[in-house]
């Protein structure tokens, strides 16, 4: 069987492809990627034997590239995307049984082509519940689309996302749909999410909520065991104190990334406690040459994790996860989209704080951390560690040879 993955996302979006497609290459599958070209999505799929297929531009300099993307630019950017995953999906889709997409709707309107031309199967993913239509969240906000604020019906707001989703990728992707000789769909949203998405989250954390109208087939995350070693100097650094308290926002850029790292490191240390800085996209470092802080780039986060008095993180599905399947207790300081759900959830099972609002001060992250440090929010961590299901790779393997196998059936 040859299985073909999609996303245009960041590293939280392209590394639970990476844990699918092990395990899909495990159940003797040929597996490709497309991925966005940057230099740590082709690392870290080489690191495990997956071919990638750079697609699109570089997700990285899209964020934090001199002109910040503005809704203004998205139906030109959306016409790109769609061309350019239609292309190399099409390309790289050769002989393919089944197509997996996820990530922005213009990509995953590509692929969706693609299985419609090539008439094979083809399965949208979502890693958060609040992308998928229910009673019992609203949708998150389309690009210059706020919600109205005196809508207070999530049926209501859903259906309006219909009509926000074709508003602003609608004209870009059926003029593509119509130069390839498709028809045009009047409802963008639902075509690309099918009657059926799978919803590759852990039950526990980010569970589907009940009753439901949508049909969606919760797998559970996405994840694969990190081998990787971490680098002797921050080996040395942990091994010298206490557990110290990680801090990275992903690839969410901040304003003044100085006084971001100021804030985080003043109320780590007025808990008393050391710090690992991540620098990620946001380029946060340290603020002096305390020996109680260390800064990291790219690292195992399921390693250091686990290592961590407690994670502040931005809330992205990804970090979330991670910290989750550690049983590190967590800050979740939201920035936007899928983060207040996921705060809120790191809250509600107990398993850490979650920040009132985006811009931390010392004393709000300060605030935040004794709720996370204490005994109490760190068994109840360990506990939820404990439940984590990290088979869900697994499981979503299996049902895409059982999707093929009905397919060729008829």
């Amino acid at each position: 069987m040859r299985v073909l993955l999609s996303a245009y996302d960041s590293r939280g979006g392209v590394e639970p492809l990476v844990a699918l497609a092990v395990r899909l290459r495990e159940l003797g599958a040929e597996v490709r990627v497309c991925a966005p070209p940057d230099e740590e999505f082709a690392k870290r799929l080489a690191g495990v034997g997956v071919e990638m297929v750079p697609t699109g531009q570089s997700v990285r300099l899209l964020v934090t590239g001199k002109t910040p993307p503005s809704p203004g630019g998205v139906p030109r950017r959306a016409a790109e995307l769609v061309a350019a995953f239609y292309d190399s999906v099409s390309a790289a889709a050769e002989g393919c049984d089944v197509l997996v997409a996820t990530g922005l709707v213009p990509a995953v309107a590509g692929v969706k082509a693609v299985s419609e031309t090539l008439g094979i199967p083809y399965v949208y993913a979502s890693y958060q519940p609040v992308s998928l239509p229910s009673p019992h969240h609203p949708p998150m906000p389309r690009p210059g689309r706020p919600l109205p604020p005196d809508v207070t019906d999530n049926r209501v707001l859903w259906d309006r996302d219909v009509q926000d989703v074709q508003e602003v990728f609608g004209e870009a992707v059926n003029t593509h749909r119509a130069s390839i000789g498709l028809p045009p769909s009047e409802n963008l949203r639902d075509l690309v999410f099918t009657d059926r998405p799978w919803l590759a989250t852990d039950p526990v954390l980010a569970p589907w909520p009940q009753p439901a109208d949508l049909d969606v087939v919760q797998t559970g995350a996405w994840v694969l065991p990190d081998e990787r070693p971490l680098p002797a100097e921050l080996v040395a650094f942990l091994d010298a104190g206490t557990p110290p308290v990680y801090v990275g926002f992903g690839s969410i850029p901040v304003r003044d990334p100085q006084d971001v790292a100021r804030v985080v490191i003043d109320a780590i240390r007025a808990q008393g406690r050391r710090a690992v800085v991540s620098r990620g996209w946001a380029d946060l470092g340290l603020v002096d040459e305390g020996d109680d802080c260390f800064a990291v780039g790219e690292v195992n986060h399921q390693a250091l994790f686990a290592r961590a008095a407690a994670v502040v993180h931005h809330g992205g599905a990804g970090t979330t996860t991670t910290a989750t399947w550690a049983g590190a207790p967590q800050v979740v300081v939201p920035q936007g989209g899928d983060q207040p759900y996921f705060a809120g959830r790191v809250a509600e099972l107990g398993i850490g704080a979650a920040h009132d609002g985006a811009t931390p001060t010392t004393e709000s992250l300060s605030a935040a951390l004794r709720t996370a440090l204490t005994a109490e929010t760190r068994a109840r961590a360990t506990a939820v560690a404990r439940a984590f299901r990290t088979d869900g790779a697994t499981v979503a393997a299996h049902l895409l040879l059982d999707t093929v196998a009905r397919w060729r059936l008829g």
